[in-house]
């Protein structure tokens, strides 16, 4: 079955730079190679969402410049199912500078959101009917919060899920986090939200529980090598990490919001479609670029298949107690 899901986001042009590691303040420093492409946490996450095998309409806005012909050709061949992109005069598309380095493929991002901070009340309003006719409404911070708040409560009045990845982190107020039936905060964007310094799997939990008090309803932080923390009001699952080899880990966190997202609208419970999007993941993170790295349904599932012991670990039960 596949799910219908919305994604209301960014498209960036990223440049990216693999390093043997970081350049210092500075210093300047000679790439092992660089990239040009497509990008965007929108943008990649509605492509994840597609290849996990949903049914994907993108929304959007670029600029009315190179880059933004780039944006509409690019999302034109990619299969979405229907692209809403609106063009602003005044500002140009979103890019990003992306540092890769090192043996574990870390990354370093600056982003310009240009265009993608100028979404209008009004283009809000033009999408309500895709945004009532979609299962899953995924959203993240790299617009505009007014606009972003619009979606989610276009999407509250139509009973559509509301997935929220906080990042680029942004102060948000806990009246919108009510609002969202997922929240899906890396580790530093839990503790910018919740004053809570993670360093482990305890630390996380107690980040989720002041979420939860905060009104979100069901978290999941990543948490990089050590997996991903799965919180509800009423219990707390440990989702592994999938083995891999990482070259870059630029889209890791798109991979799994975007196939989290699909696997959901298919119908899957919670806790299936974070360890499905888990998987998919670690095969994301095993190639370049994080447009181009997204894998397919089949080869995620494969992946999945592969390590049968990687199941979901009960960490607390009954937590409201």
């Amino acid at each position: 079955m596949k799910g219908k899901v919305c994604v209301f986001g960014s498209f960036n042009l990223d440049v990216v730079a693999g390093m043997t590691r970081f350049p210092l303040p500075g210093e300047s420093l000679i790439a092992q190679h660089s990239m040009m492409g497509p990008g965007g946490k929108g943008a990649n996450q509605a492509t994840a969402a597609l290849r996990a095998g949903a049914r994907v309409h993108y929304i959007g806005k670029v600029g009315n410049d190179d880059f933004g012909t780039f944006a509409r050709r690019h999302l034109e061949k990619t299969g979405f199912d229907a692209i809403t992109l609106f063009t602003c005069k005044e500002k140009p598309t979103g890019n990003a500078l992306i540092y890769v380095a090192g043996n574990d493929a870390e990354n370093m991002i600056s982003v310009y959101p240009g265009a993608n901070l100028t979404v209008s009340a009004a283009e809000v309003t033009r999408c309500q009917p895709t945004v009532a006719a979609a299962d899953i409404l995924l959203v993240q911070l790299e617009n505009n919060l007014s606009a972003i708040t619009r979606m989610i409560d276009n999407a509250r009045a139509a009973n559509t899920f509301v997935i929220l990845n906080p990042a680029p982190f942004q102060k948000i107020s806990d009246r919108l986090l009510a609002k969202v039936d997922l929240l899906t905060p890396n580790s530093t964007e839990a503790t910018l939200l919740t004053g809570v310094t993670i360093t482990d799997i305890s630390c996380a939990q107690r980040a989720a529980e002041r979420l939860h008090r905060k009104g979100a309803r069901q978290v999941i932080i990543t948490l990089g090598t050590a997996g991903a923390l799965l919180s509800t009001e009423t219990q707390q699952l440990r989702i592994p990490l999938f083995p891999a080899t990482p070259q870059d880990t630029t889209g890791a966190g798109d991979a799994f919001n975007g196939a989290l997202a699909a696997r959901l609208a298919a119908g899957e419970s919670l806790e299936q479609a974070a360890l499905f999007a888990a998987a998919f993941a670690s095969v994301c993170v095993e190639r370049a670029g994080a447009a181009h790295s997204m894998p397919s349904y089949a080869e995620a599932l494969s992946r999945l298949h592969a390590h049968p012991e990687c199941q979901p670990n009960l960490l607390a039960e009954d937590v409201k107690a």
